[in-house]
C-alpha cells in the first residue's frame, strides 16, 4: 500500500467553520519585512491576491519596498510601516521601538480583524503591537526555529510574546512541536501553495542529462555541498551537467560556489543560472532535482519540482520540510544533512535507474492534489475565520 506524505494527514485541510461575516466585511492584514523575491514573500503575495479576489479587504504592511518584488493585485492595499525619513539616525533601541509604533498606528487606523505576521522579526513586532491595539495576531513560522530563533534575546521574546498569539500556522510538525509549550492558542500546519503555472504541464517524453537545483545562493542552502556531490557524479557520468537557479544573497555564498567549481575542475559542467521567473519552462525536462539545504522551512522549489513530476533527492534537513513532502523511497529520496557521499549516491541512484526515477517522479506529482492554490487558500481561510470567530466569542 502506498504511503502518504505527512502533509496528507492534516485534518485542518478538511474542516470548515461557519462564516462569521461576509468577505467584504472582513479586513485581513499581512505583515512582513518586504515582498522581495523569497519563499515567505511569494506565499504572502499569493494569499493576499487570492483573499482580495474573494472579496476580502486585504492589507500588506511591510517595512520597506524594493525593485525586485512580487506583484500584488491592485485590490490589495500596500502600507509602509517601516522607518521614516530621519529615523535611521536614531540609535538601535529607538529604531526598534519606532517600528513597533508605526505598526501600532497602522493597526489602530485600519482596525483589521486579524493580522497575519510572517517570519521572526515581523511576528514579534506584531505581538508587541497587539498589546496596545488588542487586534488578534496569527503568527506564521517559516524556517527551522532551532536555527532562526537561537540566542538569549529570542528565548525571552518567545517566552514573553508567543503565549499572546491568537493563532499559529506552521509548515511542518517539527516546527509546531518546537513552539507547542509556548502557545496558548490552537495551531495548524498548512503547506505552501503551488503556483498554478507549475501544474498541468505536458508529459515529458525524454529527459535531458541535466541535474537542477533552484534556491537562493545563501549559506544554509549549501549549494557548495551540492557541487562537491555532483563532482562524484560527474566522474562516473561526465555527460551530465548541473544548473543552479537562484538569486545571489550577497553573503559570499556565490563566490564560495564558484571557488568549489574551480577546485573540482567543473568549469563548463556547473552553471549558475541566476534568478528565473520561467522555471516551469526550464526545469521539467531535467533528469532530476537535487536539494542540499542544512535547514529549511518548507522549500517552495522542492514542492514545485515534485509537482512538475521531477525525480527528487533532498537532504532530510530540520525542521522537516523535505520530510513533510517526501516519503523516502516512495515519491523521492531523502539523504542525511551535510553528507556529500550520500547526496551523490542519491543522484546516481536516480540517474542509473531511470525506470525507478520515473516512478518516483510520477508519485511526486501527486503532491499537487493537496497543495493546489485552492486547497491551501481554503485551509488558510478556514483557519483565519476560526480564529476570528473565537475572538468574537471571547468579547461577548
Amino acid at each position: 500500500m502506498e504511503k502518504k506524505p505527512e502533509a496528507l494527514k492534516n485534518p485542518d485541510l478538511c474542516r470548515k467553520p461557519e462564516p462569521v461575516k461576509k468577505p467584504e466585511e472582513i479586513k485581513i492584514a499581512f505583515h512582513l519585512n518586504t515582498l522581495t523575491h523569497g519563499g515567505a514573500e511569494r506565499v504572502v503575495t499569493n494569499l493576499a491576491n487570492r483573499f482580495a479576489a474573494e472579496g476580502y479587504q486585504v492589507f500588506v504592511a511591510t517595512e520597506w519596498t524594493d525593485e525586485d518584488e512580487f506583484v500584488l493585485d491592485e485590490r490589495v492595499h500596500r502600507i509602509h510601516v517601516g522607518l521614516r525619513e530621519g529615523d535611521e539616525k536614531k540609535n538601535r533601541p529607538s529604531r526598534y521601538l519606532r517600528r513597533i509604533r508605526y505598526l501600532e498606528e497602522f493597526m489602530e487606523e485600519y482596525r483589521p480583524d486579524v493580522v497575519v505576521a510572517f517570519a521572526r522579526l515581523a511576528l514579534f513586532r506584531a505581538l508587541m503591537a497587539k498589546k496596545k491595539t488588542g487586534i488578534p495576531v496569527v503568527v506564521c513560522v517559516r524556517i527551522d526555529p532551532r536555527s532562526e530563533y537561537r540566542g538569549v534575546r529570542n528565548f525571552f521574546q518567545i517566552k514573553k510574546y508567543m503565549k499572546t498569539a491568537d493563532g499559529a500556522v506552521f509548515q511542518t510538525k517539527d516546527a509546531e512541536d518546537y513552539f507547542r509549550k509556548d502557545l496558548t492558542c490552537s495551531s495548524t500546519i498548512i503547506l505552501n501553495p503551488i503556483t498554478p503555472k507549475y501544474l498541468g504541464l505536458p508529459p515529458v517524453k525524454e529527459r535531458n542529462k541535466t541535474i537542477v537545483n533552484a534556491a537562493r545562493l545563501v549559506a544554509f542552502k549549501n549549494q557548495v555541498l551540492l557541487v562537491r556531490a555532483f563532482a562524484i557524479v560527474h566522474e562516473k557520468h561526465p555527460d551530465y551537467d548541473l544548473k543552479i537557479y537562484g538569486p545571489d544573497s550577497g553573503d559570499g555564498t556565490r563566490e564560495k560556489i564558484l571557488q568549489t567549481i574551480a577546485e573540482c575542475h567543473l568549469e563548463g559542467a556547473v552553471r549558475l543560472m541566476g534568478n528565473s521567473d520561467a522555471l516551469e519552462k526550464e526545469l521539467p525536462q531535467a533528469a532530476l532535482f537535487a536539494y542540499s539545504s542544512d535547514y529549511e522551512g518548507l522549500p517552495n522549489s522542492l514542492l514545485e519540482a515534485m509537482a512538475m513530476g521531477l525525480p527528487c533527492v533532498s537532504t532530510d534537513c530540520p525542521c522537516g520540510g523535505p520530510r513533510t513532502l517526501i516519503q523516502n523511497g516512495e515519491n523521492g529520496l531523502l539523504v542525511p544533512v551535510g553528507d556529500v557521499e550520500a547526496l551523490a549516491k542519491g543522484m546516481l541512484a536516480l540517474i542509473e535507474n531511470p525506470e525507478r526515477a520515473a516512478e518516483l517522479g510520477r508519485k511526486a506529482a501527486k503532491i499537487a492534489e493537496i497543495a493546489s492554490t485552492d486547497r491551501v487558500f481554503e485551509a488558510w481561510q478556514d483557519y483565519l475565520l476560526r480564529v476570528m470567530a473565537g475572538q468574537r466569542n471571547e468579547r461577548r
